[in-house]
């Protein structure tokens, strides 16, 4: 199991962005927590991608001592996070995308590119 292998690497805590919506086809926390690492769930849908919860996953992560698995359904919502997140440390909207894209962001670069843009003018 994938979970194993993060806790066998040191990794400390999961944090999850899935809604309780979305179908794990197991107790994710459970297992978490039964591997030794924190299991943090942090549920953000399509419309949950804004500046304010790229700060508050920003804010979490900050406090976190060790490695981190984060993900949601297929890493698209890590990465328009996390291109909020560059962008919100300064990142211009180029940069920010590239590291959005470069962790998961795919059909979610529009609402992003959006948002950014938005914030720019």
């Amino acid at each position: 199991m994938a979970l194993a292998i993060f806790a066998k690497e040191g990794y400390s805590t999961v944090i999850d962005l899935r809604t309780k919506s979305e179908d794990r086809g197991m107790d994710e926390e459970a297992i978490v927590v039964e591997l030794g690492m924190e299991y943090i769930a942090l549920p953000i849908g399509r419309n949950g991608i804004t500046f304010e919860n790229a700060k508050t996953l920003d804010e979490i992560i900050e406090v976190i001592d060790g490695p981190i698995l984060l993900h949601c359904g297929s890493s698209n919502r890590v990465g328009a996070l996390l291109a909020l997140s560059k962008s919100l440390a300064g990142a211009d909207n180029d940069v920010a995308l590239q590291y959005g894209q470069e962790n998961g962001l795919t059909s979610l670069e529009g609402l992003v590119r959006k948002i950014l843009d938005a914030e720019n003018d």
